[in-house]
């Protein structure tokens, strides 16, 4: 791993959290899932996003899992805990947090708690960068019904809020948009099924939810990806695109964790609200990731 890379740089696996059967955390099982994802080339995690289910967690239990996961990444490798929060001080808080924790950078959603305007979105970032730890900023306007946009981005950016963005839009052209009103900012892949599309706009990074399922797969799609690489990228991402499009679907974490348990790892069940895939879907699923599995996918 280069020691040149940025924190935020780089496959950051956005990190599913493993529950026993009384949904209750596991977090002997979450730590060794970051350990494995370290031994996998992964450049990092970023804890308590929505792939982590975070919504359901409490403060402790978030706190807890930012604690697992320092403790078990190697030199070098990144946390970057996810922040999202209603409200700024409790956004700042966990920021907090995570910097006293040790951590390398934070992600962070806009204000989720009402459609926020652009002062309102200013001000929350300005209080988690506050804290004083670079901030990525996670745009995802289906979930937040906040849109980062690229103006607005640029504004976050040149106020020294943000250092990146996880583009979660969806909208590949907006990111020609981002780097030339901020060319300083990061982009970073931010929707699985769009990995070559974002790459080759020229991000810096991958959040990723797909790599817990198929890490080295993943990671030899990016690396190809961001060289420009297509006679390498290409065939791959057509063989991994019938999976990577779940993680842009409202059952994402499911799909996911299923993947994981697919494939020998321990994704296990969700808490409420997510309940378990229906038949018909995860037949779609257990089927698109089983064919890879079988073609020997890793």
């Amino acid at each position: 791993m280069s020691e040149t890379r940025k924190p935020w740089h780089g496959v950051i696996v956005a990190t599913s959290l493993p529950f026993d059967d009384d949904l209750s955390v596991d977090f002997g099982a979450y730590g060794e899932s970051v350990a494995h994802l370290a031994a996998q080339g992964m450049h990092g995690v970023a804890p308590n996003g929505s792939l982590g289910e975070y919504q359901t967690l409490t403060y402790e239990e978030r706190d807890r899992v930012v604690e697992t996961a320092v403790a078990n990444a190697p030199e070098g490798f990144t946390v970057m805990p996810g922040v999202g929060a209603y409200g700024g001080r409790e956004a700042e808080r966990h920021a907090r947090f995570a910097k006293d924790a040790g951590c390398q950078a934070v992600m962070c959603l806009p204000p989720n708690a009402y459609r926020a305007d652009d002062r309102a979105v200013l001000q929350h970032f300005e209080r988690v960068a506050s804290v004083g730890l670079p901030v990525t900023a996670y745009n995802n306007p289906i979930d937040t019904k906040v849109d980062l946009r690229p103006d607005l981005l640029a504004k976050l950016h040149a106020e020294g809020y943000i250092v990146g963005v996880k583009e979660f839009s969806g909208d590949v052209r907006r990111c020609y948009e981002i780097s030339e009103l901020a060319p300083g900012l990061d982009l970073m892949i931010g929707t699985d099924d769009t990995v070559l599309e974002v790459a080759l706009a020229g991000a810096k990074g991958w959040v990723a939810g797909y790599p817990q399922v198929f890490p080295r797969a993943c990671l030899a799609l990016y690396e190809a990806s961001v060289r420009g690489d297509l006679e390498a990228a290409l065939p791959l991402y057509r063989q991994l695109h019938p999976v990577l499009r779940w993680d842009s679907k409202t059952e994402f974490v499911q799909a996911i964790k299923l993947g994981q348990e697919l494939t020998g790892r321990r994704g296990g069940p969700c808490r409420p609200p997510r309940q378990p895939l229906a038949p018909e879907t995860e037949a779609v699923v257990r089927a698109a990731t089983q064919a890879l599995v079988d073609a020997g996918v890793n």
